[in-house]
C-alpha cells in the first residue's frame, strides 16, 4: 500500500500509511477551509511543525481521544505533557527517527513558534518523510522561502507541500 495524502485545510494534512494515519498540524476547529472536524479523525501519529494555534490546533483533543503519539520539537512536547498528552516524541531540527510509518527528519523553517498560552514553542520545523516504499514527501511547515530548500529538493522528492503564507 502506498501513502495517501489528503489536505484537510490550511496547513493540515492526513497521511494514510500502512502503519496507520499520520496527521500534520491538525488545525480544524475554527478553520474555515477545514474539510472535516476533529472529532471525526482517527490517528496513530500527529506531527506538529510549530506552536501557533493555526497549526497545533486540535492536537491535544485528538491525541487524548485516540492515544496518538505526538511528534514535535522538545518545547512543544513538554507543553503537550502539561496539557495531559502522555504519548510524545521530542525531536530537534536536523534530527531523524525511524517510526512505524517511515523515517521522519525535521528541517528548518523560518517562522516563529509561540504556543497558545504565550509560552515559547521552540524552533519551527519542516518535515521530510521517507516512507517504507522509498517515496519522499516534504512538508515545509509554516515558513518563508529560503535558499536551502533546494538542498531538500535534491533529496529526490516525490511530493512537496509548501504552505507559505502572508503577513
Amino acid at each position: 500500500m502506498g501513502t495517501k495524502i489528503t489536505w484537510l485545510g490550511h496547513g493540515a494534512f492526513q497521511l494514510d500509511t500502512s502503519a496507520g494515519t499520520v496527521l500534520i498540524d491538525p488545525f480544524l476547529t475554527g478553520n474555515p477551509a477545514a474539510s472535516t472536524t476533529a472529532d471525526k479523525l482517527q490517528a496513530k501519529f500527529i506531527v506538529v511543525t510549530h506552536g501557533h494555534g493555526d497549526h497545533i490546533g486540535d492536537t491535544v483533543a485528538i491525541a487524548k481521544r485516540t492515544g496518538a503519539l505526538v511528534i514535535s520539537n522538545f518545547e512543544i512536547t513538554e507543553w503537550l505533557k502539561q496539557q495531559g498528552v502522555s504519548a510524545v516524541h521530542a525531536m530537534n531540527t536536523g534530527g531523524a527517527y525511524n517510526f512505524p510509518f517511515g523515517r521522519l527528519k525535521l528541517t528548518i523553517a523560518h517562522h516563529t513558534s509561540g504556543l497558545p498560552d504565550g509560552s515559547y514553542g521552540g524552533n519551527p520545523n519542516g518535515l521530510l518523510f521517507t516512507f517504507a516504499d522509498g517515496k519522499k514527501f516534504y512538508h515545509a511547515g509554516d515558513t518563508s522561502l529560503f535558499l536551502d530548500m533546494q538542498l531538500i529538493g535534491e533529496a529526490g522528492l516525490d511530493l512537496a507541500t509548501l504552505p507559505l503564507g502572508d503577513n
